[in-house]
């Protein structure tokens, strides 16, 4: 009986995932001890106990390393759980956000990147994808649910609710640096959701408005000379 033993190429180095792992959680606690200006590849793999050349096999720079960290906590999706309510789902989607954004590690390495992203275009835009993709989300399965319940109005608008959700929480956590118990929570929770209430109606009656517009428009005739 034939066993297929494959081997990697003659001279291509083997990237062990272990490696890997460890490389990238020295790199989110370099980042939350000393900042990206700080942040040196020696730090890293002498924290990561790995050399330098076993970092430069997988990343061609410290920005590119710091990128696809940031984009490999992007794409760890929050859960977003069916609750049968808009504040329920509202309120778990807080509670898992509050837990995420008062990480010791994210709590020192957000605000930090943020004010980097002020200077380097590249760590900009990796963030703002990151949180365009989150809000995306929020927006298609959370506003998705209730409109379908009959919770909010079918016009809702997905974006402007994804920042009615998700900005208060941030503000909070990650820029007045406030922490929130479980009851504040929820009158968080509360409070967004009476928001969306009032902010999608009138969205909705705005696109109604145009709507018969332009419907009356297209429905009257034309006058000659006019």
């Amino acid at each position: 009986m034939k066993t297929d033993k494959r081997r990697a190429p003659a001279g291509a180095a083997v990237l062990r995932d272990d490696i890997t792992t460890a490389i990238r959680r020295s790199v989110m606690q370099e980042l939350a001890q000393v900042g990206y200006g700080r942040l040196s590849i020696e730090a890293v793999a002498r924290r990561a106990g790995v050399s330098k050349t076993a970092i430069y096999r997988r990343w061609r720079s410290k920005l590119e390393l710091v990128l696809d960290m940031v984009s490999a906590a992007a794409g760890r999706k929050l859960p977003l759980l069916d609750t049968g309510s808009l504040h329920g789902d509202v309120e778990v989607l807080l509670l898992v956000a509050s837990g995420a954004l008062s990480h010791p590690l994210a709590s020192q390495i957000i605000p930090d990147l943020l004010a980097e992203a002020a200077r380097n275009p590249q760590i900009a835009e990796t963030l703002e994808k990151a949180t365009r993709d989150y809000q995306a989300r929020v927006g298609e399965i959370v506003i998705g649910r209730a409109v379908a319940r009959g919770e909010l109005p079918a016009g809702a608008d997905p974006w402007a609710a994804a920042d009615l959700i998700v900005g208060p929480i941030y503000w909070r956590l990650a820029i007045s640096r406030s922490p929130l118990d479980t009851p504040q929570l929820s009158r968080m929770a509360t409070a967004v959701v009476a928001a969306l209430r009032v902010a999608c109606a009138g969205s909705a009656e705005q696109d109604q408005e145009v709507w018969d517009a332009r419907t009356l428009t297209e429905s009257e005739p034309h006058r000659a000379g006019a």
